[in-house]
């Protein structure tokens, strides 16, 4: 069939949707927007208009967006203070998981309080990131016990959360776990779930937990400190990873891994290049995978060409970031949350 030349036409501009195109950052302003003692490595929107947090010191808090305006409280349980590293939420409630022995995962209560759903108590526990699917399912990964990675999953919207069992896991590697350094070494995309870890490897699941397989990858492993700290996917089959050692910060060898094929294989990126170690990585929205942005307590890193190449767009530390769109985002490090507007 022939098609006229005003057609095709059509048809490229049509094709080349300004979704898909680079944003072609140049620059990154930041403004702080809540200051404290507090070590923040977790964030989540809740909606447009709100950022749930959740840190050290055992103090969770909401950022109005609209007018910066924070409130915070400190939970606690007994006489223990916990400290935050993951969080997440469903359309109703909002989630936050803390780190070490006992782990205590928290709910939005009914009363107005923090309610606690999932305690666990034991040598070698230690939670490190969150996230759901939906509404009703959610999951969170923990470091190596019995054998096996530690994960545990609610079917209820939270209200309950049990442990798998070792048996419905791949053998893990002794000593192995997930960096609780941003809260994104889980990523999902519809029923799928990734989790990066101190190995380098990415287990998967393509059924929301039921079944499992385990990939290794190129990234680094040699030392406990080096493995994938950071993992987002576009969607599911392109999906980039990001770590180091966080001893050697300014090495850049071997910390940046991309997937093409829904995480089936892995290849280095990057390498030997900007940036070097970094926590966090996540796609910029509506640019079709081209612009990346990573962070950690080095700086904020930018690339436009869907991670072959990186230049540096500030000095600032953080240790993870989120966006609400495609230019404005917000960070978190320590004792603070910024405000990002990338230009």
């Amino acid at each position: 069939m022939r098609y006229s030349l005003p057609f095709v036409a059509i048809l490229l501009i049509f094709s080349c949707s300004p979704k898909e195109r680079s944003h072609n950052f140049s620059s990154v302003d930041v403004e702080t927007v809540f200051q404290d003692s507090v070590s923040i490595r977790a964030i989540e929107f809740l909606d447009a208009n709100t950022l749930a947090f959740a840190g050290s010191n055992g103090v969770f808090g909401t950022v109005d967006l609209k007018t910066n305006e924070v409130k915070s409280n400190v939970q606690e349980y007994d006489t223990i203070v916990p400290s935050f590293r993951a969080v997440a939420h469903t359309s109703t409630d909002f989630f936050m998981l803390s780190i070490a022995s006992p782990a205590l995962l928290y709910k939005t209560g009914d009363s107005g309080q923090m309610e606690l759903v999932y305690k666990e108590e034991g040598e070698g526990v230690f939670y490190d990131s969150m996230k759901f699917w939906n509404d009703m399912e959610g999951i969170a990964v923990g470091d190596t016990m019995q054998g096996c990675l530690s994960i545990i999953i609610t079917r209820d919207g939270g209200k309950s959360w049990s442990k798998l069992s070792c048996s419905q896991l791949p053998k893990s590697t002794e000593g192995e776990g997930a960096f609780a350094a941003s809260n994104t070494n889980i990523e999902i995309v519809e029923n799928k779930v990734w989790i990066g870890t101190t190995e380098g490897n990415v287990y998967s699941s393509m059924d929301k937990g039921k079944t499992w397989k385990v990939t290794s990858t190129p990234i680094v492993k040699d030392k406990p400190t080096q493995g994938i700290y950071s993992i987002d996917f576009l969607n599911e089959h392109l999906g980039f990873g990001i770590g180091g050692d966080y001893t050697d910060p300014e090495s850049n060898s071997k910390n940046k891994i991309i997937t093409r094929n829904g995480g089936k294989t892995w290849d280095l990126i990057a390498d030997g290049q900007e940036p070097d170690y970094r926590s966090c990585v996540q796609f910029v929205p509506n640019t079709g995978g081209k612009d990346l942005v990573a962070l950690g307590f080095q700086g904020v890193s930018y690339s436009n060409n869907g991670g072959k190449s990186w230049k540096k767009l500030s000095e600032e530390g953080f240790y993870t970031i989120r966006f609400l769109n495609d230019s404005v985002a917000y960070a978190a490090g320590k004792g603070r949350i910024s405000k990002l507007l990338f230009k």
